[in-house]
C-alpha cells in the first residue's frame, strides 16, 4: 500500500458539491477531492496504523489524504521533527486540530505545544492550543501541570481578547476543556470564563460556532461527566 494508491482509492469518492463547500466555506485549498469524513473513517479502519504511510500522506499536500495521515498516524512514532512539519503544514481547515490530535498522542505534544502558542503565525499558535485541549482530554489528572494550567488560563484571561481570530477561537476552547476534562480546576475555568465575557471571531463562511465557555462548562456539570477523560483525542 502506498500513498499513491490511497490517491486513487480517494479520488473517486471525492463528490464536487462537498469540495465547493470544503473550498468555499473552509478555506481548502487544490489539490484535494471533497472526500467525506464518513469515508477518510472507513479507509483508517482497514489500515489501522501506518507510520510511514501516514508521512507519505501528509506530504502528497493532498487535503484529503493529508487528513487521512493524521486517522492513521501511529503517535508514539512520531518525531519532534515530523510533528513540527505537519504543523507547518497544517494551513487550515480541519488540518490544525488534525495535527493537534497526533501531537496529543505523542511522546512530545507538551513540549511543541507551549512552543508553538508562542508562534507569531496564528494557525501554528492554533496548532498550539488545540494540542493543549487534547492533551487535558486525554491525560490522567496525575500527570498533568496544575499550576501549568492555571498560568494557562491566566494568559488565556489576559490575551484572547487581542489574539487573531482562530487563536480566540482555541483558546476558548481551552478554558471549556480545562472546566470540563479537569475536575480540581472546573471552579477556576468557570471564574476564568466569567471574567474573559462574551468571545467572537470571525471564521469565515461556515457553521464553526464560538461555544459560551460558561454555558458550555454547565451542561458538562449537568450531565454529570466533569472530569471524564476521552480515550484518544482523534475523532
Amino acid at each position: 500500500m502506498t500513498a499513491q494508491s490511497i490517491l486513487a482509492e480517494l479520488e473517486p469518492l471525492g463528490t464536487a458539491s462537498y469540495k465547493r463547500l470544503l473550498m468555499a466555506n473552509h478555506g481548502v485549498k487544490e489539490p484535494f477531492f471533497g472526500v467525506k469524513i464518513g469515508d477518510l473513517q472507513k479507509i483508517r479502519k482497514r489500515i489501522k496504523l501506518d507510520y510511514q504511510l501516514a508521512l507519505d500522506l501528509y506530504a502528497t499536500g493532498n487535503y484529503d489524504a493529508m487528513y487521512l495521515a493524521s486517522l492513521i498516524a501511529d503517535d508514539a512514532r512520531m518525531t519532534k521533527r515530523d510533528l513540527q512539519r505537519w504543523a507547518d503544514g497544517a494551513y487550515g481547515a480541519g488540518l490544525p486540530s488534525a495535527v493537534s490530535s497526533v501531537a496529543a498522542g505523542s511522546p512530545h505534544g507538551h513540549e511543541l505545544a507551549l512552543k508553538w502558542i508562542d508562534s507569531k503565525k496564528p494557525l501554528l499558535a492554533t496548532t498550539g492550543w488545540s494540542t493543549l485541549s487534547s492533551l487535558v482530554s486525554v491525560k490522567g489528572d496525575e500527570d498533568l501541570d496544575f499550576t501549568e494550567l492555571k498560568q494557562l488560563l491566566q494568559r488565556v484571561q489576559k490575551e484572547i481578547h487581542r489574539a487573531p481570530d482562530p487563536v480566540r477561537y482555541q483558546m476558548n476552547m481551552f478554558v471549556i476543556a480545562v472546566g470540563s476534562f479537569v475536575a480540581p480546576l472546573t471552579e477556576l475555568a468557570l471564574k476564568t470564563a466569567a471574567k474573559i465575557g462574551e468571545v467572537t471571531a470571525n471564521l469565515g463562511n461556515n457553521s464553526c460556532e464560538i461555544f459560551s465557555a460558561t454555558e458550555y462548562i454547565q451542561k458538562v456539570q449537568k450531565r454529570g461527566t466533569i472530569g471524564k477523560k476521552r480515550k484518544s483525542a482523534k475523532c
